[in-house]
């Protein structure tokens, strides 16, 4: 890599300059981390955990980078519609889950389809559910043991060093087809990759399915906010500052830089945990994969439109006759989200690929809720709409794993761009960015190097 070349920090900003948000600039430090997302959180985290001095600047009020909630009105709500899993491997190595106060989805989908809603619920964690598994109307005898055989190959480790193909493809050669598919798979699919024209890794798609085949997705008691919070109360006092953008890294006469509005900090390693595109800028020639866009719908009811029986579970259009690829009633699996105990009303979500939140738009997201929950939305409030529009990097086929993390002249990056488009992803890069710091600081006989 090559840096470009400016003035010494100390030069530019003196010690104790305050940013907008949160604790004060310092002139210097051992590592900068750009972005106070979950992965340079996470790579904060194990570099303060090694004695590394870190100091993590971000432009945003808050952590978090992509997961935040924002309160608005008495609701707590998501910037997008976001889960977290607790099967993910990294999850129980930086966080404390029990912490988080975790609130369940059920296990299962309920789909909407011809008029009716049917329920199909995973029958290893809902053993009563194994006859109306086989006695679910959508699909055929044939359709269903094709999913079945589909399901049991994307548990086997080994199908991972198969030939990598588009999902869509990889369905297709397993011979998954019909309703099922169509009314299910591919709307839940779309939801969790941001597309459904079924052209993400099939060995990404495998290694999503699988985790939620072993784990069930829920959602902070206080919104996913807590995730990024947590992580953040972890580092030593005034390691993150916040609203201060960086403009640009480069080669001071003793030292990196990360110039920012405030001024600039002196340190020996630079990691750059943004998103791919911002982080595309501050290092021009790295490579970064493109992105979906996703926009979620926010909108209150006077009470739940689900049936008790149904209303922790995600709710799928299997007519597909809307942009909405998936929706919730929050309030039912997580409470906390309506801040006033004594308010009864209802917390709905609805998630739609692309970016558009216009009034046309959400005249056709309520007109389709209504269908998928048998309910006139007409008097529901929209309480919010955000739009995402490099919500998850596109991984495309073939997918090879993890992406290198060190750029060179003590540059390196993480992010879920740098290994796979999921909270697991980001924090897996912000532990893989830190490992390479320490081991370029420390070398393997753990002695620090000199410079």
């Amino acid at each position: 890599m090559t840096v470009s070349t400016t003035s010494d920090a100390s030069s530019l900003s003196p010690y104790g300059t305050e940013s907008p948000h949160g604790s004060a600039l310092r002139s210097s430090a051992e590592v900068v981390v750009i972005g106070a997302g979950l992965a340079g959180l996470a790579c904060a985290k194990h570099l303060s955990a090694a004695g590394l001095d870190v100091v993590v600047v971000d432009s945003a009020d808050a952590v978090g980078g992509r997961v935040r909630t924002e309160t608005v009105g008495s609701f707590r709500v998501d910037r997008g519609f976001q889960l977290l899993n607790p099967a993910y491997p990294e999850v129980p190595k930086v966080l404390d889950v029990e912490a988080l106060d975790l609130q369940s989805f059920d296990a299962g989908v309920a789909v909407h389809r011809g008029g009716r809603v049917s329920t199909l619920r995973d029958p290893r964690r809902h053993p009563t559910a194994v006859l109306d598994a086989l006695r679910f109307p959508l699909g055929s005898v044939k359709e269903k043991a094709a999913l079945a055989r589909w399901v049991l190959k994307v548990t086997s480790a080994g199908d991972l060093k198969d030939a990598d193909t588009g999902w869509s493809d990889a369905l297709d050669a397993a011979d998954v087809h019909g309703e099922l598919r169509w009314s299910i798979l591919e709307p839940f699919l779309a939801g969790v990759l941001g597309e459904v024209d079924g052209t993400t890794s099939r060995r990404f798609v495998d290694l999503l399915v699988r985790s939620f085949l072993r784990g069930t997705p829920g959602l902070p008691a206080r919104g996913m906010q807590a995730v990024p919070d947590q992580l953040a109360a972890g580092l030593p006092a005034g390691s993150v500052v916040l609203g201060t953008e960086v403009r640009h890294i480069g080669l001071a006469p003793r030292s990196l830089v990360v110039q920012t509005v405030a001024g600039g900090v002196n340190c020996e390693r630079i990691v750059v945990a943004t998103d791919a595109h911002t982080a595309a800028h501050l290092v021009p020639e790295l490579s970064v994969p493109d992105s979906n866009g996703l926009s979620t719908f926010w909108f209150t009811a006077a009470t739940s439109p689900a049936p008790q029986s149904r209303e922790k579970l995600l709710h799928l259009d299997g007519d597909r006759s809307g942009p909405v690829v998936n929706s919730a009633v929050v309030s039912s699996v997580a409470p906390g989200y309506v801040l006033a105990g004594s308010d009864h009303r209802a917390l709905v979500s609805a998630q739609t690929l692309g970016t558009d939140t216009s009034a046309e738009t959400e005249q056709r997201v309520r007109e389709q809720l209504g269908r998928v929950y048998g309910v006139n939305t007409g008097a529901w409030a929209l309480v919010t709409a955000h739009s995402i529009p490099h919500a998850l990097p596109v991984v495309a086929p073939p997918f090879e794993g993890p992406q290198p993390v060190e750029v060179g002249d003590g540059v390196f990056v993480a992010g879920d761009h740098r290994e796979n488009s999921s909270l697991q992803g980001a924090l897996v890069s912000g532990r893989r960015a830190a490992d390479a710091v320490v081991s370029s600081v420390f070398g393997r006989n753990g002695i620090r190097r000199a410079g």
